[in-house]
């Protein structure tokens, strides 16, 4: 289920590298909510489950829908307009680290050890790498163009979803199916944000694009999105949150496969260099590796 999982979310950057080449950052997004909260409202009636009418729930869940989807989905579709699939994967990796630092402070059951302190200073190392140096036009080092600016709009996508983690565990808490968690989140975001697609890209003025593009705003929406959260949620119950943390590890492969494929993208050595550190700190962060080094002759 897990490598299922990454190719639902690493084909998610696979299939909008595709769509960004001819549809706006707001139609895309639009799409890939819209589309997905018809599938979870499909499963949901198919299920016979009721969504909750009292206000305490849908006030949480707009918060939820604009740190796990609309915010982020914006950002990273923006972003992925100037940068390519597979190194946009390697940013959205580095939100574990991120939530790492906001458990601390946002949770009382999250703290810092030495060891998370030692994988946030290593991931962070690889975020900085990956910022800092454009390795072949001087990044950060030189001029702060669009390019370096779509980096840290990837970095906000990833602090969205962190933040998203934190604050989505009430849902569970409270009792609230998964089903419903992600269908109510999925429609307060198709919501907010088909007003802003209809008044910024106006898509009734924008010319037809083609059946590439419209299948993968499909696919984005159908497989990465609707049905990777299922999968997403299934795992989160049948094998914890620890184990899932390893899907991580997992979807910058498939991006950076499925993108040399198909789109013919390619990573520098420098790019390596920070996946390897971000994917460092992740395994330090998961406590494992650790563990083994204790108990190993």
């Amino acid at each position: 289920m897990l490598v299922l999982l990454s190719l639902c979310w690493g084909g998610a950057f696979f299939f909008t590298g595709v769509a960004v080449r001819e549809l706006p950052t707001f139609t895309i997004v639009i799409g890939r909510v819209g589309l997905a909260a018809l599938a979870l409202w499909a499963v949901l009636i198919v299920s016979r489950v009721e969504l909750p009418r009292n206000r305490r729930f849908w006030r949480e869940i707009v918060v939820m829908a604009m740190f796990n989807s609309v915010v982020p989905f914006l950002l990273i579709a923006w972003g992925q307009s100037h940068i390519a699939a597979g190194l946009t994967s390697i940013f959205i990796a580095a939100a574990p680290l991120f939530g790492v630092v906001a458990g601390h402070f946002l949770t009382s059951d999250e703290r810092m050890n030495p060891a998370r302190v030692v994988a946030v200073v290593i991931g962070f190392a690889g975020v900085v790498v990956l910022i800092g140096p454009k390795f072949s036009e001087g990044g950060l080092l030189g001029d702060i163009g669009t390019d370096v600016l779509a980096r840290f709009a990837l970095l906000g996508g990833a602090l969205c979803y962190a933040l998203s983690s934190i604050y989505g565990r009430r849902f569970s808490r409270d009792g609230i199916p998964i089903l419903v968690t992600a269908t109510g989140q999925l429609s307060v975001s198709t919501l907010l944000l088909l007003p802003l697609a209809l008044y910024i890209d106006r898509p009734w003025a924008l010319p037809m694009p083609s059946l590439g593009a419209l299948g993968a705003v499909c696919g984005v929406a159908l497989i990465s999105t609707a049905f990777g959260t299922l999968l997403y949620f299934r795992i989160l119950a049948t094998a914890g949150a620890t184990n899932l943390l390893l899907v991580n590890f997992l979807v910058p492969v498939s991006a950076i496969l499925l993108s040399a494929v198909f789109l013919d993208e390619t990573l520098q050595a420098g790019h390596l260099v920070g996946m390897a550190l971000i994917f460092t700190g992740l395994a330090l962060r998961d406590g494992r590796i650790l563990a083994l080094m204790r108990r190993a002759p």
